[in-house]
């Protein structure tokens, strides 16, 4: 007797989960399906998980596919199975292509094809309908939202546009999508929900279509380029009941959340400063180098450090001033915000060509927190007091890319729930938006000089 297994969340059971084990079943005498524990997915990375444990087994009863049904709750239990059930084939889904071939040494390995356009033929649509996500753009970025929206239950990325047909082509073939186009009003007709990924200036023009079209809007940063914009924005997504988020994964991250919870519980007393830097050294060949206009450090970095500014100090400054260190072309290298509060003061640093020390501090009456370069992808941070030997070590998991967080809340509130929106709020995106507004102005008036 031929022995087959395979393991999945199942959740939303739809018919490309049918489909899996159907082939899987195919492929032997005997299926033993593996169903993760949500403990388990999220630990691996997997989030917003819907259905319960109970009714993720039941719809597998349900299709009379499996012989035997078990639970995955800890790494390294494929192995274990394997062995224990003597199985000679495991199965999975062809988007883990390449993912578990160190099963090989134990069995068979059989990456299944996926079924194509699962969104339209949902067993379960009434209830909790998958939400089809569009990307426009097909850059850097980009590029890891694919992989990223794998691990965030309820979302499928179904298609993507770009002007230039050939780079929507090539990056539709690459990540196995439905639809790519260069039509932008066909593509809005195929999408619930879209992830702006194009250039800086592109996006608010896109956002705005898109709303008007009564779609979901996960933006890039900067969203808007005029506070004026993003009002707009904002105003539209309200009238039609939708989404609207701006993609500054920082703000989606647990340890980042957790981090500005510790800082606004009184542990380190009234907050007086914040200190902010993020800086990368680019390529004088790449767009943050050569965009003269939407190019230079802050408009690509500043708004990871005007994040923790607004969350920390409020969106209410009495007064902004910058200082840049100026490419031969215009572009800010490296960029000063200096800004003014009523009780205290805050800063930000950025740059594409000049290197710093890339920490976050927030300084208050009783104490610190210091997190270190990368605190944009904050696993760890630091409460220090006036005592050196008194210091509170705080480490939080963060999985993969980070993409997975903001997808998941974005789905999450799509989904008719609240409760997530703290974490970067409207007020928060438009106040960041008009220092956008303010530092362009400033940066032009200096090129004039």
């Amino acid at each position: 007797m031929k022995k087959v297994i395979t393991y999945g969340s199942f959740d939303l059971f739809h018919e490309g989960h049918y489909n899996i084990l159907k082939r899987a079943k195919e492929l032997g005498d005997y299926l033993i399906v593996g169903v993760t524990t949500e403990q388990y997915d999220e630990s691996r990375g997997k989030l917003n998980i819907i259905d319960s444990l109970d009714e993720r087994i039941e719809n597998i009863k349900k299709t009379g596919l499996a012989d035997k049904i078990i639970v995955e709750d800890h790494v390294g239990q494929k192995v274990e199975d394997i062995q224990k059930y003597d199985i000679d084939i495991f199965a999975i889904g062809s988007d883990w292509v390449g993912a578990f071939d160190h099963l090989k040494d134990y069995c068979k390995v059989v990456y299944l094809e996926r079924t194509r356009n699962v969104s339209s033929t949902m067993l379960r649509a009434q209830k909790h309908p998958i939400i089809r996500i569009g990307i426009i753009g097909t850059g850097r970025i980009a590029r890891r939202f694919v992989p990223e929206a794998k691990f965030v239950s309820g979302v499928i990325v179904q298609s993507v546009y770009n002007p230039h047909i050939e780079s929507a082509e090539q990056f539709a073939k690459r990540y196995e999508l439905d639809l790519y186009t260069d039509s932008i009003e066909k593509f809005l007709k195929n999408v619930d929900a879209i992830y702006i990924a194009s250039p800086h200036e592109t996006h608010y023009e896109y956002a705005k279509k898109a709303l008007e079209c009564h779609k979901h809007v996960l933006c890039e940063k900067p969203m808007a380029f005029r506070k004026a914009e993003a009002e707009e924005l904002f105003r539209i997504a309200r009238r039609n009941n939708r989404v609207l988020l701006e993609a500054i994964k920082t703000a989606y991250c647990p340890g980042f959340v957790q981090l500005i919870s510790v800082a606004k519980s009184g542990e380190i007393g009234q907050i007086r400063d914040v200190e902010a830097c993020f800086t990368r050294l680019t390529s004088e060949k790449v767009r943050e180098r050569t965009d003269t206009v939407y190019g230079g450090g802050f408009t690509e970095f500043g708004s990871h450090t005007l994040l923790p500014i607004m969350k920390l100090m409020g969106t209410d400054y009495e007064d902004v001033q910058f200082d840049s260190v100026l490419d031969e072309n215009g572009i800010d290298l490296y960029t000063k915000a200096s800004f003014k509060y009523k009780n205290g003061f805050a800063l930000s640093k950025s740059g594409v060509g000049v290197k710093s020390e890339g920490q976050l501090v927030i300084a208050g009456t009783k104490g610190y927190i210091l997190a270190e370069s990368p605190w944009w992808l904050t696993e760890s941070f630091e409460v220090r007091y006036e005592d050196p030997n008194k210091r509170d070590r705080h480490f939080v998991k963060f999985l993969g890319q980070g993409l997975r967080y903001e997808i998941s809340d974005f789905a999450y509130m799509i989904s008719g729930h609240e409760g997530r929106s703290y974490k970067f709020t409207e007020e928060e995106s438009i106040a960041m938006a008009g220092v956008m507004e303010r530092f362009m102005e400033e940066r032009n008036r200096l090129k004039k000089n």
